[in-house]
């Protein structure tokens, strides 16, 4: 039976597809033949002086020691609450406060005592966090600190213990569950709520999250607002107070951080050099780093 002008041509394009991987078969077996016999030559060694790095001058010895000095664990000691700490958990009782303080300096000391106090009472707290890793952070803290049994988490891809006194959980998820409340006239199982870092609320693409949780939460709920950062501490709770209804206590530890940060380069070959040198300058020996990037940048280019 003659076969037909498209079945020849089919046949013709098996034969040649064949014959293709036949060859590729080969070079393929020749490579790895070649891999195996072939040998590569060895990386060479780094040197111990990291590439020509200069070594720390007496002047920037001194420098790296004060930046690591009393860096360390501190002997435990009991806990004494400043001021700013007392008025804050005295005016909680009553008030919705707003505690602008800087980093370091006991914000959550407050939060986590008075969570005590509502776990003691029976009641229920909420503390939101604007991020899922500071979320978690917090809850393994709490957890710890009151009873894994006592505490949950609710984020986007947590949900764990839901039913729990205290609940640690995004703003976001905070802000849906009211939402949900109020379409179904139910009431948000909590008494009190911590907004943690709440100048998110001037952030202009999350921040009507923070603004939604303030104005959504009933007066019965009382807030507690943490930040480091608010500058108009006053009008933020003016606005709350008409909004909610509530007196609002504003609480300003003003003053340099209790924690003082310290910034540093570490260098190829480990060395440490600190942003300022000795005389609180930027430290130029930094330089020879950026430099020495652009030259090895131009090179492979």
């Amino acid at each position: 039976m003659a076969r037909s002008f498209k079945g020849k041509k089919r046949e013709k394009s098996r034969d040649k597809t064949r014959r293709d991987d036949r060859q590729d078969r080969s070079r393929s077996n020749g490579f790895r033949s070649g891999e195996r016999n072939d040998k590569r030559e060895l990386a060479r060694e780094s040197s111990a002086d990291g590439g020509g790095e200069r070594q720390l001058s007496p002047h920037q010895l001194k420098a790296v020691e004060r930046l690591l000095s009393g860096i360390g664990t501190p002997e435990p000691q009991p806990i004494v609450p400043d001021d700013f700490q007392i008025e804050a958990l005295k005016a909680i009782n009553s008030e919705d406060v707003l505690v602008t303080a800087p980093t370091g300096s006991g914000k959550t000391w407050i939060a986590r005592e008075e969570i005590r106090r509502l776990l003691a009472d029976g009641k229920r707290a909420w503390y939101t966090t604007p991020l899922k890793a500071l979320t978690n952070s917090k809850y393994m803290e709490f957890s710890l600190e009151f009873g894994a049994e006592n505490v949950g988490i609710l984020t986007g891809d947590r949900k764990e213990n839901v039913n729990a006194p205290l609940i640690v959980g995004t703003t976001e998820i905070y802000r849906n569950q009211l939402f949900d409340a109020l379409r179904n006239g139910e009431q948000v199982r909590t008494d009190f709520v911590i907004l943690d870092e709440a100048h998110y609320l001037g952030d202009e693409d999350r921040g009507h999250v923070w603004e939604e949780a303030i104005i959504l939460s009933p007066p019965r709920i009382r807030l507690l607002l943490l930040s480091a950062t608010i500058g108009n501490a006053d009008e933020f709770a003016r606005w709350i107070a008409e909004i909610r209804g509530t007196k609002v206590r504003v609480i300003n530890r003003a003053g340099t951080r209790p924690v003082e940060l310290r910034a540093a380069f570490i260098s190829k070959n480990v060395q440490l050099y600190p942003l300022f040198d000795g005389n609180g300058e930027y430290n130029r020996d930094i330089e020879q780093f950026s430099n020495q990037n652009r030259r090895d940048y131009h090179r492979r280019r």
